[in-house]
């Protein structure tokens, strides 16, 4: 496997002056504004829809799809598409149901969300829990993941990627949210376009290899020779059923781990709550679009290189440290394969699609440290400037903290994008079901929030112990019946605390322009499903 040529360092370095020189742009046009919380962490009213979508998609794709979604797909195929296909979907009930009643109730953080619906408690809990999730699952494995990567390609230390990486996101970072929202455009442009090359170059090697020729005739040659990795649905007893079970992604798990993910979190809401209702439903109709393609870029690139290796190509290079098949390397093999200068081109996708990541989790931590927890408990008397200062300084922390804890949480032996979603689902159900019941059942209390969060992830967590014979979404699903079950049950005995939010049922009617776009994504969506079923 060829590294990076002097071509590709010139590409990649191309796109690194770039992204830093037009996010230091950025900066200074808003560096003559006073330092204030809701710029610096929202960019209030400056975000365009097309930044708030390409900044929800930089922000979600990373390491963890280009290297572990891609790995899912040399391993078991499209199926792993469901994760992003029915993301789409849930994005149009984001922006139809959720949103409105984040703006129409001036949230700017899910904890504080928690606390306008609930109590102190209950958000200074989730907002503890919210920092542990962010820093030592998401933000650990973005950058172990994306070392791992940007090393084997580049031949550069382990440890100089991850500092690297992390110094990059700080950069972009410490910038505040503008700087990172209109960064990520440039950061989504690279990432689809190398992301599209290395797609176009697979299914070009598989046409070669076969003695044929073209895009079209490599796609169609997979799925003549490899059907099993072309259906959407997995049958019960078959291999990766534990991991995506059958109908589940349809009907059960998949919504809890997507609506959680995109509507109650703040590292993905952030992006649209500084935007009014039109601007921030756009953007996220623009995101679900965007979602459409990204399988194309991130899993069928690993279905290719199944294919080349069933020829008996890359045999030792696919090989883990215990002599058995790491599909989590199919990817950086495959950018291994690339010509010249297309090489550097997606590099710098994988580099973007880390930073993006790491930059907008860190923001995030730091908006919740500070706006939730320092400000409410510690720094009630601070200035705007002062709070900002203290933001920047959890950014540089949070980051420093996840490279020292990233190579003790086991983020190589499950695959990067298995080890997330299971982590995540430990809190995810108990979440989702004190936010969804919270917007629409006027009745729920502050002891079913708690029981559905602290509760929620203590059963979670026994269940992953005791019952993992049980696929994890199914388990998430049966936590989420639980907590609810649970919240009703609390909300007709102790009728007495009422704190409503503000609710018009005029809110959830979308204009005809979304709703059009809005019906386009759910016909796409069914007829891929209908087709790879």
């Amino acid at each position: 496997m060829q590294q990076l040529q002097t071509l590709d360092y010139f590409v990649f370095l191309f796109y690194f002056f770039v992204v830093a020189g037009y996010g230091y742009w950025i900066y200074n046009k808003k560096k003559a504004k006073e330092a204030s919380t809701k710029d610096f962490f929202l960019a209030e009213g400056s975000l365009t829809w097309w930044a708030i979508g390409a900044s929800l998609i930089a922000s979600n794709i990373s390491a963890e799809q280009f290297i572990g979604m891609s790995g899912n797909g040399f391993s078991m195929g499209l199926a792993i598409s469901t994760y992003e296909w029915m993301a789409a979907a849930t994005l149009i009930i984001v922006a139809v149901f959720f949103m409105p009643i984040y703006l129409k109730n001036r949230i700017f953080t899910m904890p504080q969300f928690l606390n306008q619906r609930y109590n102190k408690s209950v958000s200074l809990i989730m907002a503890i829990f919210w920092l542990g999730l962010y820093i030592l699952v998401n933000l650990t494995s973005i950058l172990y993941l994306g070392a791992l990567a940007v090393s084997g390609i580049s031949g550069i230390d382990f440890w100089v990627c991850m500092w690297g990486l992390a110094i990059f996101a700080i950069i972009i970072t410490i910038g505040g949210m503008k700087v990172i929202g209109f960064t990520d455009v440039i950061q989504v442009f690279f990432l689809i376009i190398g992301g599209l090359a290395t797609t176009y170059l697979a299914l070009n090697l598989v046409s070669d290899e076969f003695g044929m020729k073209g895009l079209v005739n490599g796609f169609k040659l997979m799925t003549e020779n490899h059907d099993d990795h072309f259906h959407m649905i997995f049958k019960k007893g078959t291999t990766f059923y534990s991991q995506l079970p059958g109908l589940t992604v349809l009907i059960g798990g998949m919504w809890i781990v997507n609506l959680n993910y995109w509507g109650c979190n703040q590292y993905i809401t952030q992006r649209a709550l500084g935007a009014d209702l039109k601007t921030a439903r756009n953007g996220i109709l623009f995101a679900a679009f965007l979602k459409l393609l990204m399988p194309v870029i991130v899993v069928l690139p690993g279905i290719a290189a199944y294919t080349l290796h069933s020829k008996g190509l890359f045999q030792q290079e696919m090989l883990g440290a215990d002599g058995s098949i790491a599909p989590d390397k199919a990817y950086p093999v495959l950018l291994g394969l690339l010509p010249v200068g297309l090489k550097g081109l997606s590099f710098a996708a994988l580099t973007a699609a880390v930073v993006a990541s790491l930059a907008g989790k860190a923001n995030s931590i730091s908006t919740i440290f500070t706006l939730d927890i320092f400000k409410e408990y510690f720094g009630k008397n601070k200035t705007e400037k002062e709070l900002v200062k203290i933001g920047q300084i959890v950014i540089l922390v949070s980051m420093v903290l996840a490279i020292v804890v990233s190579p003790y949480m086991g983020i190589d032996k499950k695959g990067g994008f298995q080890f997330i979603q299971e982590m995540t689902g430990l809190v995810s159900p108990g979440v989702f079901a004190a936010f969804i019941m919270g917007f629409f059942w006027k009745k729920t209390n502050s002891a079913g929030a708690l029981f559905a969060i602290v509760g929620g992830f203590l059963i979670a967590l026994t269940m992953h112990f005791m019952l993992d014979e049980i696929p994890f979404l199914d388990r998430m699903g049966l936590v989420f019946v639980i907590c609810v079950s649970v919240m009703l049950a609390l909300g007709v005995m102790m009728p007495d605390e009422k704190k409503g939010l503000e609710i018009d049922a005029s809110m959830f009617k979308p204009n005809q322009s979304f709703a059009i776009g809005a019906g386009l994504v759910i016909v796409i969506i069914a007829g891929l499903y209908y087709y790879f079923w």
